[in-house]
């Protein structure tokens, strides 16, 4: 006690212990390089430009958390499932599409943001992700929400044998869209949205660019999602 105030001490945890290893991933120099710069507060361990890279680099350093911003994320989200469970993965996207929203839940995703949050949002989501929780930007939890107040019946999606990317693209191609448009939109390269295509013609059968817009339309695609 102590002028009338009762001071509370508590005992102080090492300082190493409340330093969160962080790993940062993106295709995008400027973005690794902005990451470097959010995460200052915390102890960034590695970073890749690639899928492979990000496998590598995260089972060789095994940080409390791994940043992603990759096209190809899911290649790198079902291998750390397999082999670094313990890695907690925030996703920050371009995009809010269901199906995508859907995999990386399914992938073990604990936070999903948009790659325009703030730096505090994602400070916040790392320190939230490193401790456990799940962390979602409002506009991802308004759209989990609504997919989890949905009839069963209506989560069903069209050609199910197609990844969530790959349903995107054809989304995007069902609306008019040429393979450079659709890059942009995505932020894939053009050569990534040409092999998509290949293996959406090579999985529904099809011969052609307008066969594939035709069943798409038929099944409801060719809107734009943002």
């Amino acid at each position: 006690m102590s002028n009338g105030r009762a001071v509370l001490t508590l005992p102080a945890r090492p300082a190493a212990a409340e330093r969160v290893t962080v790993a940062v991933a993106s295709g995008e120099p400027v973005v690794r390089m902005g990451l470097r710069v959010l995460c200052e507060d915390f102890d960034v361990v590695a970073e890749a430009s690639t899928a492979r890279e990000a496998v590598r680099e995260v089972l060789l350093h095994r940080p409390d958390v791994l940043v992603l911003d990759l096209a190809d994320g899911d290649v790198v989200l079902t291998e750390l499932r397999r082999s670094a469970p313990d890695v907690a993965v925030l996703a920050l996207t371009s995009t809010l599409a269901d199906d995508t929203l859907r995999a990386a839940l399914r992938a073990g995703v604990r936070g999903y943001l948009h790659k325009d949050a703030s730096r505090d949002e994602i400070v916040r989501g790392i320190q939230g992700v490193a401790a456990g929780e799940m962390i979602f930007s409002r506009a991802a939890a308004d759209r989990l929400l609504a997919l989890v107040a949905r009839p069963l019946a209506a989560v069903s999606v069209p050609f199910p044998g197609l990844t969530g990317r790959e349903r995107e693209v054809l989304n995007l191609v069902a609306a008019g869209l040429s393979n450079q448009l659709i890059a942009r939109q995505l932020r894939l390269s053009p050569k990534t949205v040409s092999n998509h295509l290949s293996a959406i013609f090579t999985k529904l059968r099809t011969g052609s660019r307008a066969e594939a817009i035709v069943l798409a339309r038929e099944a409801g695609l060719g809107a734009m999602q943002r």
